[in-house]
């Protein structure tokens, strides 16, 4: 941004614009956060905003019914039969044929009996599926704290642009109303002015589309964690290299792996259909006039187990064996994979973000030389301004490589699987 002014500005107006450019550096230095899990009133921690996301999410409900129709299993497979018991009633009579009023009647029970070892199959791949719910749970409130982390960094830089733009339009608008004065008093001529007025027109408009980003991305983090207030964007990292040991999404891998494993003993031990004891009560009687007579039988009934019941089934089960594997491998090379950029990242930010520090403080004291200088009569007021305006840019670059590199740990803590 270039001011083609001339003549000289007292030196209360360099004094203001140097106090901007000082006030601006502030906007990149870090502020002191409150303790770790506790809000304070209209606040709310990252580990909060997390939470409120997951608890408004599809998500949740999806993994509360996946624990939900483990628990309804579990008491399927702690039942004392395979399969629910049936009742069977028929009757026979000679009434359309002979009419000799001979009739039978039979009423039976059908008890499906559990097969060896398929009772203590089933209740191990109901425990796979409870633990695999609760696994479901961590990783989505891991999916959704990225999505906070995500949200609220961008929230944090939008926020320092707005700011940095308060304070570029304020010393902007300090240099217009001094240009005005002296262009009245005949000290600056008119073009000065005009040129003045149009770079504070040009960042009160950078100001104003600041703001409407600003306020853009407030509505998307209402609607995503249901909150008002804006958390600290920071988190303690102590990570000291990638770390996958604990990643919830691993362990959902591993243990959806184990419930493919659980399942196929279920269908290796399940070769045939449940047995069925059948206990019936039968009635006869062999004409009118005649008595009833009454008998009880106890039967069992033996479904075979053929290849073309069996394979299907195998198949089925160990093909999902060998996707769950394969996929869980899959999974941790990429993790392994992206935490290692992850934490490259990190350090790389760090870096640029100790030049930019360093580069900024350079321009600010080069800033304060030239003011010396000026007000000396050696410099004029372009240079002055030029030297203003790189400082104002090197703070602006200083707040952006400070989110990015905030950021970069945060991306780094996801990656590594940390819920907040």
């Amino acid at each position: 941004m270039k001011f083609p002014l001339s003549g000289r500005v007292p030196g209360v107006l360099t004094a203001g614009v140097l106090g901007c450019v000082l006030l601006s550096a502030s906007f990149a230095q870090p502020s002191a956060s409150a303790p770790a899990g506790v809000a304070s009133a209209g606040k709310v921690t990252l580990a909060q905003a997390s939470e409120s996301a997951w608890q408004r999410a599809v998500q949740a409900r999806e993994a509360d019914g996946q624990i939900f129709r483990a628990q309804a299993e579990r008491l399927a497979a702690s039942s004392l039969w395979a399969a629910p018991p049936a009742l069977e009633l028929s009757h026979r009579n000679d009434r359309w044929q002979t009419n000799q009023g001979r009739r039978e009647s039979e009423i039976g029970l059908a008890w499906p009996l559990w097969l060896p070892g398929q009772r203590a199959a089933r209740n191990a791949v109901v425990d796979a599926e409870l633990d695999l719910g609760q696994a479901a749970v961590q990783a989505g409130r891991l999916h959704f704290a990225g999505l906070v982390r995500e949200a609220s960094w961008r929230l944090a830089a939008q926020n320092a642009e707005v700011g940095l733009a308060d304070v570029q339009a304020g010393y902007l608008k300090g240099i217009a109303e001094d240009v005005d004065r002296r262009v009245k008093a005949g000290d600056l001529a008119h073009a000065d002015a005009l040129a003045a007025r149009a770079e504070l027109l040009s960042a009160i408009a950078a100001q104003s589309a600041a703001r409407d980003r600003l306020r853009a991305l407030q509505s998307e983090w209402a609607v995503l964690t249901g909150q008002q207030a804006i958390p600290d964007a920071r988190e303690t990292l102590t990570v000291t290299g990638p770390d996958l040991s604990s990643h919830p999404d691993v362990r959902l891998a591993e243990l959806t792996v184990e419930r493919a494993r659980k399942r196929l003993d279920v269908v290796s031990v399940s070769r045939r259909e449940p047995p069925e004891l059948i206990f019936r009560l039968r009635q006869d009687v062999p004409g009118r006039a005649e008595p009833a007579q009454n008998s009880m039988g106890i039967g069992v009934r033996i479904p075979f187990g053929t290849d073309g019941r069996n394979q299907p089934l195998q198949a089925a089960a160990q093909s999902e064996l060998d996707v769950a594997q394969t996929s869980a491998q899959r999974l941790r090379d990429r993790l392994s994979a992206e935490a290692a950029v992850a934490y490259a990242a990190v350090v790389s930010t760090q870096e640029q973000l100790d030049a930019e520090r360093t580069r900024a403080g350079l321009l600010r004291e080069r800033a304060l030389l030239i003011d010396r200088s000026f007000k000396a009569g050696e410099t004029p007021l372009p240079e002055l301004l030029r030297s203003l305006n790189a400082a104002s840019q090197a703070d602006a670059a200083l707040v952006r490589q400070q989110n990015a590199a905030g950021l970069a740990r945060a991306r780094l803590q996801q990656t590594l699987g940390i819920i907040p």
